[in-house]
């Protein structure tokens, strides 16, 4: 795994090196355009055998562990709460469009804050999706000491069902939606009063796509030691290769489907969120820039806002670029 590791770190830097022109200068537009792994008709076992290759990348690269001092500083400022029956139990985080599991089952860990006592608080991750892999959820739910269970029905972002209470958190997929449905996910956060997080390390830039095609490519390498094991996953690799044609086109899509700090901005000044505070820009030291989009009620009336105002960002993180 460590050879593996270091092929992909060679990539991505002669990529890097070669591609940061983004396309000879040019600033890429967004596109609207649809991942076919999303669709409703796409058959669920390539479904599941695709968001498990994502989640095998992301546990492989740690790609998110530089915004776990963000996430769980918003965390303990935040409002957001959960009981679910339970009056002893503290904060939850939501998951939304989950996949495979998303960066949780290691990030939960870091999460785990020591309470005033000593003690961890009861911390407790939800993985949902529209289209739940429930092997996935139920393989990291086993392996994470309890910090993390998952919501067996279908879950659309943009109407979460009111017995999930929790901070919302989305991890590379709130590019999947329209300016209008991206719009209605945060909007529905707020009229929950819930706090939500958007976190994505695609980008519309040429080293980011570079990197997309190198990780399809290690896919013929790092196949066998996907996890849960598949018969059918080395079907759809290696006889088939619907798998890594399917991923080559939606990481490319997802790449120009992702939204700059900039149109955040713009979209959260359209919302009717008065007293949220928002935080819009991007997480840079990691093997890839975060751009993130963070809004909740804080539990001190002084850091109320206005709707459209958006705080500075936190020391150690970049401001938002347009």
């Amino acid at each position: 795994m460590l050879t593996l590791f270091s092929i992909f770190d060679s990539q991505r830097r002669i990529i890097s090196l070669t591609s940061n022109l983004n396309f000879c200068g040019l600033a890429m537009r967004r596109v609207q355009f649809i991942e076919l792994h999303e669709q409703s008709w796409f058959p669920s076992s390539i479904r599941d055998g695709i968001t498990d290759a994502l989640q095998f990348g992301l546990n492989l690269l740690n790609a998110y562990d530089p915004i776990a001092p963000l996430l769980r500083g918003t965390l303990d400022s935040a409002r957001s709460r959960t009981n679910f029956g339970h009056s002893n139990v503290g904060q939850a985080v939501v998951d939304l469009c989950s996949g495979g599991g998303g960066p949780w089952f290691d990030l939960s860990r870091k999460l785990q804050s020591r309470t005033p006592s000593g003690d961890p608080p009861a911390r407790r991750i939800w993985l949902t999706d529209k289209y739940p892999n429930l092997d996935a959820f139920q393989t990291i739910g086993a392996g994470s000491e309890n910090h993390i269970t998952h919501y067996p029905g279908s879950v659309d972002a943009m109407a979460v069902p009111p017995e999930l209470k929790g901070f919302r958190t989305m991890f590379t997929s709130f590019h999947h939606f329209s300016p209008e449905e991206a719009r209605a996910i945060l909007q529905n956060a707020v009229d929950a009063a819930e706090g939500i997080g958007i976190f994505e390390i695609t980008r519309r830039a040429s080293s980011t796509i570079g990197l997309m095609i190198a990780w399809v490519l290690l896919l013929f390498v790092c196949t066998p030691w996907i996890r849960p094991f598949r018969w059918s996953r080395l079907l759809w690799t290696y006889l088939v290769p619907i798998i890594p044609l399917v991923l080559l086109f939606d990481g490319v899509v997802s790449c120009l489907r992702t939204y700059r700090p900039g149109e955040l901005r713009a979209m959260v000044a359209e919302l009717k969120a008065s007293k949220y505070r928002w935080e819009i820009g991007e997480q840079l030291g990691g093997k890839a820039p975060i751009t993130y989009l963070i809004g909740y009620l804080p539990l001190s009336p002084e850091y109320s806002f206005e709707p459209g105002n958006l705080s500075p960002a936190d020391s150690g993180i970049a401001q938002a670029m347009p």
